[in-house]
């Protein structure tokens, strides 16, 4: 083999492992990427069945019911716009209330209940993720719209 055969075989090598790694490095990123949606999103058929994503909003005052002598949790995850049934299996974060804010993570079943994996809730009065901050804010302005009634939560910007 000339030298110039075996510097074109080192080349072709060396992009066919970067190719690799970048093919890895976008399917591992692809996979722990979870998108977040609004119960109104959820309800309008924008979020996907059957794959991962988060749902964000109020827990429903009054929803919150717990399957005697198991850790299976039924609560209802609201924007004040639509609510959305989530069913959870374990235990509930300590600061997880009716009418406070709440992020689940897990996916959305046939029958429309989100079956969640994870439940987090917020760390303290003043905060609430982002996205559902702007999801109610959202939710407000169609409320206002509508003539319906809107309870801001506590340290949000109207």
């Amino acid at each position: 083999m000339k030298p110039r055969h075996k510097r074109f075989a080192m080349i072709a090598a060396g992009l066919a492992a970067l190719g690799i790694a970048a093919v890895l490095v976008l399917n591992a990123f692809r996979s722990n990427l979870v998108f977040f949606f609004t119960p109104t999103q959820v309800a309008q058929g924008e979020a996907p069945v059957a794959v991962s994503f988060r749902i964000g909003g109020l827990v429903e005052k009054g929803s919150v019911k717990r399957e005697s002598g198991g850790v299976n949790v039924h609560f209802v995850v609201t924007d004040t716009a639509k609510n959305i049934n989530v069913v959870y299996s374990g235990i509930l974060p300590d600061l997880f209330k009716e009418g406070k804010g709440v992020v689940a993570q897990g996916k959305l079943g046939a029958d429309g209940v989100f079956h969640a994996d994870q439940v987090l809730a917020k760390h303290d009065e003043n905060y609430m993720p982002p996205e559902a901050a702007e999801a109610l804010k959202k939710a407000g302005k169609l409320n206002e719209e509508t003539g319906k009634t809107l309870v801001v939560p506590q340290g949000s910007k109207s």
